[in-house]
């Protein structure tokens, strides 16, 4: 099968310092036996056969590189390779799996604080996070015999344009493309080490308005998301005295079914999410110390709820129609990848700040049987430079696990610490309070 442009644009730009690999979390209260824990991983594989791929020998002057479906595993991904969760958290960060090798994931079972951990690590290249996320569901319901069918999605109003009828959403105007987005500042007493390093919290998830008499709420958990993580970068660099620029926000939108039959593979497509004359009307007001000004906080989730509902109902290629057009066989791969290499590097200073991947509710109960249900699940994405900063988050039980990753040549850990509990305040300052309501038009 000829690489997808996701894969291709991946593959191209992989490199030793920061592997392209994501990272899974899976916390049980019990112990899954390991026999009956292998066999439910290698039928899941045989039930979603896509994910049983090997890249076939890369040869530069071909015009595609290829997946191999192996239709068995080449190996068995499922370890118990003894040692504490932080030994396991790093090899994720610093081993990604083979792409020779067929499945490219590794399951490793870890024993943590009288519980265990199913930790995932994945090659970005090959598939994301949630195509594995349903394979893992696959193998609990083998496993534990319980129904891990995923729960329906929540059911949403279709948006309506002024006059009442069907249309899409109308989003303010936004800061130019041509700007040059913030970054991060750096704060490290390593500068260019290699490597990644990550955080990894539980937090509330914050209170969001009731829904009005239509069904629909003036924002949602994703919006709130998105406006913590442009207060965080904000008062961050504020912090480290950095000039001010716009805040862009990479967020992937996943539009496959959660059933049976999803898609296997990379299938999010790729939207920026800018901020717009809210962002400089409402830099220092949301970026000073103190209690937060709720009027602003405010504005900002509201504007920024319609630009994504806009940003979604708009259909596009995965990586826009630039990265269709980068990986179009007309010449080599080799040759195609020496391209793709050197527009990065040059259309680096534009690449946006940092980028947010909001999985949601976790659909499945993850029900492994007598080794217990899922009672948190972590995932964290591939923070390569430019940008240097990835958030991702996902909702368990009424909790928010959160992790954030950054590469270690913009920021060290205790920096990356300080920096996600700055994250956590900016989040609990977006919560919905009921004098919201007070003085708003219909």
């Amino acid at each position: 099968m000829p690489f997808p442009t996701v894969d291709e644009i991946t593959r191209h730009c992989l490199t030793d310092d920061e592997p392209e690999t994501v990272h899974v979390e899976i916390h049980l209260p019990g112990r899954p036996e390991p026999d009956r824990l292998r066999a439910a991983f290698a039928e899941a594989m045989r039930r979603h056969p896509r994910i049983l791929v090997r890249q076939s020998p890369a040869r530069w002057w071909r015009l595609r590189y290829e997946w191999v479906q192996t239709g068995e595993p080449d190996r068995d991904p499922v370890s118990y390779p003894g040692g504490t969760l932080e030994e396991a958290r790093r090899r994720a960060l610093d081993t990604c799996p083979r792409l020779d090798a067929s499945p490219p994931f590794r399951v490793e079972a870890v024993a943590h604080e009288g519980r265990w951990v199913l930790l995932v690590t994945i090659n970005h290249t090959a598939l994301d996070g949630p195509a594995c996320l349903r394979v893992i569901a696959t193998a609990a319901e083998l496993y534990g015999g319980a129904d891990n069918s995923p729960a329906p999605p929540p059911v949403r109003k279709p948006e309506r344009s002024d006059s009442g009828g069907p249309g899409l959403p109308q989003a303010e105007p936004s800061t130019s493309a041509w700007t040059r987005p913030a970054r991060v500042a750096a704060d490290t007493l390593h500068p260019g080490a290699p490597g990644n390093g990550m955080l990894v919290s539980d937090l509330p998830v914050p209170a969001r308005p009731p829904r009005g008499p239509d069904g629909t709420s003036p924002y949602t958990v994703n919006d709130q998301l998105l406006v913590a993580t442009w207060v965080t970068v904000a008062r961050w660099n504020r912090l480290h005295e950095q000039p001010r620029r716009p805040v862009r926000i990479t967020m992937p939108v996943d539009d496959r079914p959660r059933t049976a039959d999803m898609p296997i593979g990379n299938g999010t497509r790729l939207v920026e999410v800018t901020f717009g004359t809210e962002e400089r009307e409402l830099h220092d007001t949301l970026t000073a110390s103190g209690a937060p000004d709720r009027a602003a906080i405010t504005r900002m989730l509201r504007a920024t709820a319609a630009r994504t509902r806009a940003l979604k109902a708009v259909s596009r290629p995965q990586l826009g129609f630039s990265g269709d057009l980068l990986t179009a066989p007309v010449l080599p791969v080799g040759l195609r990848a020496v391209g793709v290499r050197a527009l990065r590097d040059a259309a680096g200073p534009w690449a946006s700040s940092t980028l947010l991947s909001n999985i949601g509710r976790v659909p499945y109960p993850l029900d492994f049987g007598d080794a217990g249900r899922a009672e948190a699940v972590w995932f964290s994405a591939p923070s390569r430079m430019p940008r240097g900063l990835s958030v991702t988050t996902v909702s368990t039980g009424g909790r928010l696990q959160l992790a954030l990753r950054w590469s270690h040549a913009r920021l060290d850990d205790a920096a990356g610490a300080r920096l996600g509990a700055l994250f956590a305040r900016a989040l609990a300052d977006t919560a919905y309070t009921p004098d919201e309501q007070e003085g708003e038009g219909p």
